[in-house]
């Protein structure tokens, strides 16, 4: 029996010391005790046994009794900044942080619109086929429904490619305004993704924003004058730009604008504009009458033109920054100079 105490004097002090109180139920050294009850005489196997039993009994009232006790201890919440036990931490200064810049400049888009009479909207991050190209009068067979250039998810929905998903909904959101006398005027901004190669120039996630303006009489020389103002506000000097024709299913005609590439005299060398001199800036047109008569619109009354741009090229003309990639690269440096 001496040696059954002994036994339990250890494990009782090694108990205090146990993070994880339970497994002194499987320590071995109480294993070993069962292992030794065929060697005790036969007159004193019983008792012996009994003592092992006493032990083990008592061990488990121990650790249940921590049970217990940890029971009434306050639950902490894993989805909590810190452990709502302890003390609040001290955090780092408001002074130490700043806007990126791709949201002080999408604010500051969105106020100038504001002030020319548009109503800001923000677009989706999911959306499905209908929205994408559907209602944008894309053909059944064209290249960007395919998936390896569009990102798809296998329930069939889309990762949109252009804020112009939100075309539709806003014609169709606000007709009652052309009833009422008054212009459709909206702009959407928000993320979109391709399926690009990187670049200087092109990333795979970036900031669009989206214009649509639709009334009677509308016509090609006021979206050029609205997006030469929001251009020449924007950057806070008159600019250099062109515009040439381009192809979009959901404007006719369609045009490209571009800025002069900021970055060389002759576009000799230079990795930006790929020794172009233009760096396209948006893309735009009188919205097609497919897509107003599919909004519920009649074409023959009501005319419209939409335009669509990344915000991060826009940034990057007003300061001068060479690569797109600067933007999701959390250096420091780069965004401490915003």
């Amino acid at each position: 029996m001496d040696e059954v105490q002994s036994v339990r004097q250890h494990l009782l002090t090694k108990l205090e010391t146990l993070a994880e109180k339970k497994t002194i139920l499987r320590d071995a050294q109480l294993r070993q005790l069962y292992g030794k009850i065929k060697d005790q005489p036969e007159a004193q196997r019983a008792a012996y046994g009994q003592a092992i039993n006493d032990l083990k009994n008592e061990l488990e009232e121990l650790v249940n009794q921590v049970k217990g006790d940890s029971a009434s201890l306050m639950p902490i919440d894993v989805t909590a900044p810190m452990d709502v036990n302890s003390s609040i931490p001290n955090l780092l200064p408001t002074q130490n942080g700043t806007i990126h810049p791709i949201t002080a400049e999408m604010q500051k888009i969105a106020d100038i619109f504001y002030r020319m009479g548009f109503e800001v909207s923000p677009s989706r991050e999911i959306d499905d086929d209908f929205h994408m190209f559907t209602s944008l009068n894309f053909p059944e067979n064209h290249p960007a429904r395919d998936d390896y250039d569009t990102f798809m998810t296998e329930e069939g929905l889309v990762a949109p490619a252009h804020t112009s998903t939100m075309q539709h909904r806003i014609i169709k959101a606000h007709k009652q305004s052309l009833e009422a006398g008054e212009p459709i005027a909206v702009l959407a901004m928000d993320r979109v993704f391709r399926n690009e190669d990187l670049d200087a120039r092109h990333e795979h996630t970036f900031y669009q924003h989206e214009g649509i303006y639709v009334s009677k009489d509308v016509t090609v020389g006021q979206l050029v004058a609205t997006l030469k103002l929001f251009l020449t506000t924007y950057y806070e000097k008159e600019i250099d730009v062109k515009i040439t024709p381009f192809y979009f299913p959901f404007t006719e005609p369609s045009f490209e604008f571009s800025l002069s590439c900021p970055f060389c005299s002759d576009g000799s060398d230079c990795h930006v504009c790929s020794n172009e001199r233009w760096i396209e800036l948006l893309g735009c047109g009188m919205i097609h009458p497919n897509v107003l008569e599919m909004a519920g619109v009649d074409p023959k009354v009501y005319t419209g033109y939409a335009w669509g741009g990344g915000v991060e090229r826009l940034i990057m003309m007003k300061h001068n920054i060479e690569d797109i990639r600067h933007f999701n690269s959390g250096k420091l440096k780069f965004l401490r100079q915003f």
